[in-house]
């Protein structure tokens, strides 16, 4: 029978299911909303979109490669324990590997990518249904290199990739190290936004003023601060952290290589954590309120 709109929406509305599974278990159960209701509860669905809003920031970075090509995602859940789980990075890898297997750093797209006879969305909904805790993809990215690719991984929390041209295997994987270790934000100097230098200058000219010193001191000192600040977060003039006599700008001049791009994912950067009374959530939990 026809599936209409109006049906659709009304399953949307009590189960919070998107509206493509929601037209597909419609069309499963003939037009009975209640049945459709029902299947998506067996099949987790229901219960995955119920935890959808929860907050996810713990989890694990994956990097796959082959080749000139390598892949980085990032794979969240709610706690650090399920993070260590073993089907949650078995699900992460997947991940991972079909970004470089399908060549598409979109999540979206790549949730639509399959996994055996499912698509890894229905994977992450059945995990999210079998372990009870919100689970999300948040961000990929896909690199292909002209000479060399490098990579690192910390513990499954801190993930990086880099690209380089001229060097070798074991230089990119030093760089990347590195960028694991020291956060740079760019790779060069002239790579930092204007206005962010401008507002440092603004604070080191505030803080060079209370010296008492004549202005052309201050101009000095100021100028030496936006020195150092600009090397302190681009790459090639941070520090070489295997030795701190040079930088890495020095070593890459030394393997006549140049990075051309790369990127550092810490799992959780940048997200609001809730803070959460663990007696509240144990209650919640045994009244079947979570």
């Amino acid at each position: 029978m026809a599936i209409t709109a109006a049906q659709v929406k009304e399953l949307r509305e009590r189960t919070g299911v998107g509206m493509m599974e929601c037209k597909k278990a419609l069309e499963a159960a003939n037009g009975d909303i209640e049945k459709a209701i029902d299947e998506m509860r067996k099949s987790g669905l229901a219960k995955a979109a119920k935890k959808a809003g929860r907050t996810a920031a713990e989890g694990a970075v994956v990097i796959a490669e082959q080749g000139q090509e390598i892949a980085i995602v990032e794979v969240n859940c709610e706690t650090d324990f399920v993070g260590r789980d073993a089907s949650f990075l078995a699900f992460a890898k997947q991940v991972a590997d079909n970004a470089l297997a399908h060549k598409t750093q979109e999540v979206k797209e790549l949730l639509a990518t399959t996994a055996g006879a499912t698509t890894l969305d229905e994977v992450r909904a059945g995990l999210v249904a079998k372990i009870g805790e919100n689970i999300n993809v948040r961000r990929c990215v896909l690199i292909t290199a002209v000479d060399q690719v490098g990579s690192y991984l910390h513990n499954d929390k801190i993930g990086v990739v880099v690209s380089l041209t001229g060097g070798d295997a074991n230089l990119a994987r030093d760089i990347a190290m590195h960028i694991a270790a020291s956060k740079p934000e760019v790779i060069n100097p002239d790579e930092v936004d204007a206005e962010k230098i401008a507002r440092e200058k603004e604070i080191f000219m505030a803080q060079a003023a209370e010296s008492g010193k004549p202005a052309d001191i201050v101009e000095k000192m100021v100028e030496g601060k936006i020195k150092k600040f600009l090397n302190d977060v681009s790459l090639v003039g941070q520090a070489f952290i295997k030795n701190p006599d040079i930088t890495v700008g020095a070593l890459l001049k030394q393997h006549n290589a140049k990075v051309t791009h790369f990127t550092r994912f810490e799992v959780g950067e940048g997200i609001e954590k809730q803070e959460v009374d663990f007696r509240t959530e144990v209650m919640a939990q045994v009244k079947g309120t979570a």
